[in-house]
């Protein structure tokens, strides 16, 4: 069975870093805004291992409300998002052409 499209996991870190840096947000507002932007909403064992490694390497800070934790990014985060934008934008320009 062909898919509709290849499989964009690689990109799930700089998706969630560039959410993030619009506003902070948990962990089931990331995937729905995914969901909008995709078309497939990703499950919970595809957004909480990112965070987790997000979180690990130092990209975001968790701040627990209630139940539910919310993230954002911490100084190093939006340097990496910087220059993740320019890679990315380096890598796929022309894209449409």
């Amino acid at each position: 069975m062909a898919r509709e499209c290849c499989d964009m996991r690689g990109l799930l870190g700089f998706l969630v870093l560039f959410l993030i840096s619009k506003k902070p947000m948990n962990g089931q507002e990331i995937a729905e805004e995914i969901e909008k932007r995709k078309g497939c909403k990703p499950s919970p064992g595809t957004i909480y291992p990112a965070l987790k490694n997000l979180k690990e390497e130092g990209f975001i800070k968790e701040k627990k409300e209630g139940k539910s934790i919310e993230y954002t990014l911490t100084p190093e985060g939006i340097n990496a998002l910087k220059i993740a934008k320019k890679r990315f934008c380096k890598t796929f320009i022309g894209v449409y052409k």
